[in-house]
């Protein structure tokens, strides 16, 4: 039985990040004026020789959406396929 309850208990903490993924995922399907900022932000770091994805963009999310660096660079890669796809 408790080899049950440890088998519950890892498949939740497994599929976690999913859930959170998907949750990024659809907060920019659904607020796409946020995510076309964010890539007009990113347009700006490029035309000063700056990535979408360096640490300087990552921080920028990251403090804008109260998000952690991981989920931070998830949701810029999310932002840059559905809005911003020219951005490097």
């Amino acid at each position: 039985m408790t080899n049950f309850f440890l088998f519950l208990f890892l498949s939740f903490v497994s599929i976690n990040p999913v859930f959170s993924q998907s949750s990024l995922l659809e907060s920019v399907k659904k607020n796409p004026t946020d995510a076309i900022k964010i890539c007009n932000k990113f347009k700006e770091l490029n035309s000063k020789g700056i990535s979408a994805s360096s640490d300087k963009a990552i921080e920028f999310v990251s403090k804008k959406n109260n998000l952690n660096p991981i989920n931070a660079e998830i949701l810029s890669i999310y932002i840059i396929g559905l809005h911003c796809p020219q951005v490097i």
